[in-house]
């Protein structure tokens, strides 16, 4: 994770003169203002001259008119001071030791002197600064959020939006993530958020209000990201890439890392179209920056690589991979460069050069432990070489060296292990060893089920189980499946999300199957409606939703609904030209046979209007006779 906080402490520790210590809150111009008194800590702008000396300054005393009169006394001794005085010199001569405390230690240390001499109100500042430093040296969470707190009570005491307040709340917000309280978090930090957006409107110094709002966005992104709310984890990275666009000089080096990690967040949504400029942008950077064989070049080229697979352009992939290795290599980055040429094999693959694929892997193979997690990606991308050139007992016996090694990693590498079962079932999907790709999606499932922050993963996985359980006839296993993913994934990817439409698809076929029509018509509706804002109504995948959604209609006997939504099928291949003959043939043919059911229909059997969309999961526990529907595999996974 990005720790956000961490920016945070030079922030509040940057004006280390006398005038930022604690005590001199009492100094401090206008303290009912906006702006909380502390925030002297952040700019100096509020201050202004002490003019009382509070008996930390004395004046010398002037020689009399007449020094006669003192010639018969003794040499006077340094003058008596009263218990307060003496009170208020002790407070800050341990308010300097703690401003002068370099470690996290010395710190600590100072804190708990101060603590029999300030009152918890006085405290607030510092709990926020040992939270902080905490919170830099990666120290226990529970320490970290018990300052947050104290920080948090010492200095929320009215009403009015403060600075000070809103580092707490982020502080807060950053233990609890730690935690894996993920509500809790998200609480602290909306808090802090409307905070700062308040500071802002009342005037406060944008200067110092951005590094505050950058690490409260950045931690709202980890959170959603955790909860699985990707779509709008998306929306904080941008306005963190925003806030360094702001501040930062316009090619510097921690600009193009901005850029590179939001191309990495789209990548996490399939959304590779937006991948795409942000990672070469990152490249632009850090290209000119540090040249072209950088490392931080060599990585944006790798994920430009991942990119362009996504995009299925595997040449462009191929070519930004090739260059990534060479720079690998120079830096003498091994393990990223195994990485990288089992990447390249996939690649290879996919533009359906098995052979080679096949050699550059048996390069790799030598290089690896025997136990290693690496060893097992290399013999998962032979099986998958070995399969695409229907070698399926070679590539078989590639895959089960691949789950031996996974086997044992599962508890230390649960992520990786789930991805890399994942990865195998799908070419067991594709021997049509079905049963063997739905244990191995269920070992993952479970795997995935322990990371509360990998909620998508754990979607995609249950909507492929899903689809293979209806594939092969387990109508009824496989509707609860599908309706958790559709759950998880609108969270995750958004409700408008086209592998969200396919599992919407494939409930509705499920409930067709089922003879539930009236259900199945609301979910071939949404996965209509759904193809349509994200492929766009002419695409194949919307149009079979929208044939899925005719047969629905005619299950029912809603004939007049049946046709109006046929013609929309024959209107959508007719504007496919040529290339759509067949089915362009076939969707006429349905049209024809559903005009014909409908002219011996009663005209009161026939609903007037579409079915409302559901507010909630329908469930379906009965088993009824097969329905021809075009079925689609999320490709969420």
């Amino acid at each position: 994770m990005r720790r956000a906080s961490t920016s945070l402490l030079p922030h509040i520790t940057r004006h280390p003169s006398k005038s930022s210590s604690l005590l001199s809150r009492r100094c401090i111009s206008n303290p009912s203002s906006s702006s909380y008194s502390s925030s002297s800590l952040v700019s100096p702008t509020n201050l202004k001259p002490c003019t009382k000396s509070h008996g930390l300054f004395f004046k010398g005393r002037k020689f009399q008119a007449n020094p006669s009169r003192n010639m018969d006394t003794l040499v006077e001794g340094p003058p008596q001071m009263s218990s307060r005085q003496r009170k208020a010199k002790e407070k800050s001569e341990l308010e300097e030791a703690f401003e002068s405390a370099k470690t996290t230690d010395e710190m600590l240390k100072a804190f708990k002197d101060m603590e029999s001499s300030f009152a918890e109100r006085e405290l607030g500042l510092a709990s926020l600064k040992v939270g902080l430093k905490l919170d830099q040296e990666g120290e226990d969470p529970e320490k970290i959020l018990s300052f947050a707190n104290r920080a948090l009570q010492a200095l929320d005491k009215d009403d009015k939006p403060s600075l000070m307040v809103a580092m707490a709340l982020q502080l807060l917000g950053s233990a609890n993530y730690s935690l894996k309280r993920f509500n809790d978090s998200l609480g602290y930090l909306g808090r802090a958020n409307r905070m700062l957006a308040r500071l802002e409107e009342e005037g406060f110094n944008v200067e110092d209000l951005r590094p505050v709002l950058h690490a409260v966005q950045l931690e709202l992104s980890n959170v959603k990201m955790a909860m699985g709310r990707r779509e709008e984890a998306l929306e904080n990275l941008r306005k963190c890439l925003e806030i360094k666009e702001i501040t930062l000089e316009e090619d510097s080096r921690e600009l193009g890392k901005a850029n590179r990690d939001l191309a990495e967040a789209y990548i996490s949504v399939l959304n590779f179209k937006e991948a795409l400029s942000f990672c070469m942008k990152a490249l632009e950077i850090h290209k000119k920056q540090l040249g072209q064989n950088s490392v931080e070049v060599a990585h944006d080229r790798r994920l430009l690589g991942v990119i362009y697979t996504g995009l299925e352009e595997h040449q462009k992939a191929l070519e930004q991979n090739v260059l990534s290795q060479k720079v690998l290599k120079n830096w003498g980055l091994s393990s990223d460069l195994l990485n990288a040429e089992i990447d390249a094999a996939n690649m290879q693959i996919a533009l359906g050069k098995y052979d080679e694929a096949i050699n550059t892997l048996r390069g790799v193979v030598h290089q690896t432990g025997k136990d290693s997690e690496t060893r097992a990606l290399v013999f998962i991308s032979m099986g998958k070489a070995l399969c695409s050139q229907d070698k399926f007992a070679d590539s078989k016996r590639c895959l089960e060296i691949a789950c031996g090694i996974l086997d044992k990693k599962e508890r230390i590498s649960s992520l990786e292990v789930a991805d890399a079962y994942s990865e195998i079932s799908m070419q067991y999907e594709t021997m049509n060893e079905f049963e063997t790709a739905i244990s191995l999606l269920k070992r993952a499932l479970a795997l995935l089920e322990r990371l509360p922050q990998e909620q998508h993963s754990e979607g995609s996985v249950s909507a492929r189980i899903g689809w293979l359980l209806l594939l092969t006839g387990k109508v009824q296993q496989a509707v609860p499946y599908l309706e958790s993913a559709a759950e998880r994934l609108k969270e995750s990817f958004g409700t408008k999300h086209f592998g969200v439409g396919y599992i919407y698809n494939n409930l509705g076929a499920a409930y067709l199957e089922l003879n539930r029509p009236q259900s199945a018509a609301q979910m071939f509706a949404i996965a209509k409606d759904i193809m349509d804002v994200s492929v766009g109504p002419h695409h194949a995948d919307s149009i079979e939703a929208c044939q899925n959604l005719a047969k629905a209609y005619g299950s029912m006997g809603s004939h007049a609904l049946a046709i109006e939504f046929q013609q929309r099928v024959v209107d959508a291949w007719e504007s496919h030209g040529p290339t759509a003959d067949e089915e362009l043939r076939e969707a006429h043919r349905l049209l024809e046979q559903l005009k014909n059911k409908a002219r011996g229909a009663c005209a009161n059997e026939l609903p007037t209007k579409a079915l409302p969309l559901p507010h909630g999961n329908a469930s379906a526990r009965s088993s009824l006779p097969d329905v021809s529907v075009n079925l689609k595999q999320s490709s969420l996974s």
